[in-house]
């Protein structure tokens, strides 16, 4: 199991729709691993694979609480296929905008539909913090950010230090 790099935002592989995984190779379930493996190390709850530059409908998340046992999920070609009316904010972060947080309205509960590794249709409803990961994770396979969400004004803000954040890293890498 590898750690991969994530990409920060700026990066116009964020902004790509992921295409869907026609089956479930070998390769699939390296990438998935690697991720998992990747996502513990940030640490972070979710992560989807065109943050590792890969442009694949595929995620993984863990949005267990410190004191529960580590639950993860790997979905392949997710959909949500019923959100609730009741909305929930959450203050979101997002491994692709480090240190960057600000609150975002979504559905509170959601049911996603998506293949296992094993190739199996699986379906469940999520609610509270797994409802915001997992919306959040699929909406990164859309080339959607937390930050789209934001006023244009905030948006630019957190854009802005993020330039900033990589051009340090790129002076520091030498």
């Amino acid at each position: 199991m590898t750690i991969r790099p994530i990409l920060i935002h700026p990066d116009p592989r964020l902004k790509k729709v992921a295409g869907a995984l026609p089956d479930i190779s070998d390769e699939v379930r390296v990438l998935a691993d690697d991720m998992l493996t990747t996502m513990y190390d940030a640490p972070g709850i979710g992560l989807a694979a065109p943050q590792i530059g890969v442009s694949h409908r595929l995620i993984v998340l863990d949005a267990t609480q410190k004191d529960e046992a580590p639950a993860p999920l790997v979905m392949v070609n997710p959909e949500v296929i019923l959100e609730s009316d009741e909305r929930n904010v959450y203050e979101e972060g997002c491994l692709s905008i480090p240190e960057q947080y600000a609150d975002v309205e979504r559905p509170a509960e959601v049911r996603v539909r998506w293949l296992d590794l094993n190739g199996s249709v699986q379906e469940r409803d999520f609610a509270g913090l797994w409802a915001t990961c997992v919306q959040h994770e699929i909406d990164h396979l859309d080339g959607v950010l937390f930050i789209d969400y934001l006023k244009p004004l905030k948006r630019q803000l957190i854009t802005r230090k993020m330039v900033k954040l990589k051009r340090e890293r790129a002076r520091e890498a030498g």
